[in-house]
């Protein structure tokens, strides 16, 4: 007869990471399936008629009037700390007639999408996924569900379309604030020569880094919306995972957020190669 051996602290141990480790990873794995499944589903809901633009207006106005003001208040510390930074380094450097190129570049290029980005995803997104998440709690959108309602098209695309839109304002928005910042601080308070800021900024900034920047604010307000809506349609334990469902939106959107910025940034300098 074979001995019968059984494992020992060790073994159960190593068996037991192993069972852990391969449970999580197959969680992750179903949720990252979940949720492309979810932004295919959103993809296919622009295309799918109607388009509630009622929804879709309404839906803009309310995320207009929650980031605007922060949005433009924090423009304007973004462009005097740019300016500051870019004005000493440039100083020491001896070349200050590029302070007002560097700072409205950086600004133009990054500074402006991620700042609305963040905005948009800590205020905006949130926003959204806890609208959803109460109504799933409540069962209104099992409600809507039961009687045949399409809930993407219904509601998530309005406001992934109106999240876009707003993103697209509010990134322009933090250009002229941002812009008119470093003017300011750049000139006025380290004495700068406006008309050699103005010239060296117009000598380096082309439209192409206008447009790309609104395009990133386009694809990050999308992110931002998508990522709240999938949140706040897959909560579960009542108030509490509303709660927890808010916090994980926002974590996760930072994180794709950064990615999708490298990522847009690095096609960025390959169709585009800066001249010297």
């Amino acid at each position: 007869m074979v001995p019968i051996t059984t494992p020992g602290p060790k073994e159960r141990y190593v068996s037991d990471t192993v069972a852990r480790v391969r449970g999580r990873t197959l969680t992750i794995l179903d949720s990252l399936g979940l949720f492309f499944g979810f932004v295919g589903e959103v993809l296919r809901g622009f295309f799918r008629p109607p388009f509630h633009w009622r929804e879709a207006i309404d839906q803009g106005w309310q995320l207009a009037r929650v980031v605007i003001v922060p949005t433009a208040l924090v423009s304007i510390p973004l462009g005097a700390v740019v300016a500051l930074q870019v004005g000493s380094l440039t100083q020491q450097l001896g070349a200050q007639s590029f302070a007002g190129a560097a700072s409205v570049v950086s600004i133009l290029r990054e500074g402006a999408p991620l700042a609305t980005a963040l905005l948009l995803a800590g205020a905006g997104g949130s926003a959204i996924c806890a609208d959803f998440g109460s109504r799933m709690i409540r069962e209104e959108i099992d409600a809507l569900r039961t009687l045949g309602v399409n809930v993407i098209t219904r509601l998530v695309v309005p406001r992934v379309a109106a999240a876009m839109a707003v993103a697209v304002l509010l990134t322009g928005l933090v250009m002229g604030v941002g812009i008119g910042g470093g003017y300011f601080f750049n000139v006025v308070l380290q004495h700068g020569t406006s008309g050699v800021y103005v010239e060296s900024f117009r000598a380096l900034a082309t439209r192409p880094d206008l447009y790309a920047s609104l395009l990133k604010g386009l694809v990050f307000g999308a992110i931002a919306a998508v990522v709240g809506s999938y949140k706040g349609l897959h909560v579960k334990g009542g108030p509490k995972g509303v709660g927890q469902a808010v916090n994980e939106s926002v974590v996760v959107t930072f994180l794709l957020l950064f990615g999708a910025n490298y990522l847009m940034s690095v096609a960025y300098f390959q169709l585009y190669p800066q001249g010297g």
